[in-house]
């Protein structure tokens, strides 16, 4: 296995600090460190801050989660709070417990 395939790139798309918002990022960083406990990096871009690079991703709504790495990129719309639809989404097999 390549040494970066591994690693799992996640860009979430938020605007501002609302509530779905925090709770967005506050869902995702749970189920990577349950799941992809030091093999995720996730970027989070305010589109209050930087709205041109919601072109890049094509981003239409507000949290939207993007999966960049490993391929296929996927998407996810909304605050997160449904861990199973987040990791079939995601393609992230549950960790074993």
């Amino acid at each position: 296995m390549e040494p970066n395939e591994d690693l799992w790139e996640l860009r979430l798309y938020i605007a501002g600090k609302t509530a779905k918002s925090v709770t967005a990022l506050a869902n995702l960083k749970r189920y990577c460190e349950e799941h992809l406990k030091g093999r995720y990096v996730i970027e989070v871009i305010d589109l209050l801050v930087n709205p041109q690079l919601a072109e890049g991703d094509q981003i239409l709504a507000i949290p939207t989660l993007v999966k960049k790495v490993p391929e296929p990129i996927r998407k996810i719309i909304g605050d997160l709070s449904n861990e199973e639809k987040v990791l079939v989404g995601l393609d992230i097999r549950p960790a074993r417990k």
